[in-house]
């Protein structure tokens, strides 16, 4: 029996969100305070609202509610497609997607929101804005190179992207600097913990932390490598498909590539990952796999450091991760 009065799924858009409940059907409301407000004054007592994690737009409504007293529940959007893929549906469209996390919720237990603080709020925007700028730069430099192998016909071009490139440079050592600073002032201790890590390196060490609001969102280590994307998928079927098995590549690609580069100095410093890139490599796997495996141990690490609030020991954490 469900403990809640009402489930109400959302999907949410730029413009407006779609809102369906388990009792009271369909509605649409603006994505703005207005709107929050008139779909606030519907909602009963006791009821559960389910929405979609879906970038910005979430957020402020998330806030919103949770703020206004109502318990929010936001889920990771693959889990909800995985659930409407088993029901065949056949139908898509913004009301069906708000049913289908209605009935998710009400088939699922989903955890409850918790508001971001103001820190929190400002280290995942500054995230953002970096993940995106160093995109920008790595086509900027893609494109110069391009430009280099054309013998730099349009110097005007070639210009413009040299000062395009350093202006970026200036942005991104601006924004891992604020990060740096407000992360210091709000988990000095945590950062310290994942620093003590042989092969962590402290950008890694401050993402991991940020998007995992100082690994609140996980309860075990499995959860933190399915999110990150570095659990490998088995493929065979009967005694015919045998696939080769690879990662799941379904999650935080930013923090899968920056645990990779850690992988490398892990496998000459971190004793037991060096253990296991030695054992895989000598049974003929190849160096990407052992490397793999590498970040996936060391992220089991980490995260036994930061749920046991211990630094670094190579003999008493390889019991933990």
């Amino acid at each position: 029996m469900n403990k809640y009065k009402e489930i109400y799924g959302i999907d949410i858009s730029k413009d407006v969100f779609d809102v369906y409940g388990s009792a009271s059907g369909h509605n649409q409301f603006r994505n703005e305070s207005k709107g929050f407000l008139s779909f606030l004054k519907r909602l009963p007592q006791g009821a559960l609202v389910v929405m979609e994690a879906t970038g910005y737009y979430h957020y402020r409504l998330a806030q919103f509610l949770y703020k206004s007293g109502v318990k929010v529940s936001v889920v990771n959007p693959l889990s909800v497609k995985r659930f409407i893929q088993m029901k065949l549906a056949k139908v898509k469209t913004d009301k069906s997607d708000a049913k289908a996390i209605s009935e998710y919720g009400t088939m699922n237990t989903v955890p409850l929101y918790n508001a971001l603080t103001d820190i929190h709020s400002e280290c995942l925007q500054l995230f953002r804005l970096l993940d995106s700028y160093l995109k920008h730069r790595t086509a900027t430099k893609n494109k110069l190179k391009g430009e280099e192998v054309l013998g730099i016909p349009s110097k005007f071009v070639y210009r413009s992207l040299k000062h395009n490139l350093k202006h970026l440079n200036t942005e991104v050592e601006a924004l891992e600097s604020r990060l740096l600073e407000l992360v210091k002032q709000d988990q000095q201790h945590q950062l310290t913990l994942l620093k003590s890590i042989p092969g962590m390196g402290v950008k890694t060490a401050l993402f991991l932390i940020v998007v995992t609001d100082g690994f609140k969102k996980f309860e075990t280590a499995s959860q933190l490598c399915g999110y990150v994307g570095i659990t490998p998928t088995i493929r065979a079927s009967g005694t015919s498909v045998r696939g080769r098995s690879r990662i799941s590549k379904v999650g935080n690609k930013k923090l899968r590539n920056l645990l990779f580069l850690c992988a490398f100095s892990a496998c000459k410093h971190n004793k037991a990952c060096r253990e296991i890139y030695e054992r895989l490599v000598a049974k003929g796997k190849s160096k990407k796999l052992a490397l793999i495996a590498v970040a996936n141990k060391l992220l089991k690490q980490v995260f036994a450091i930061a749920k046991s609030g211990l630094p670094y020991d190579e003999n008493f954490v390889s019991k933990l991760a």
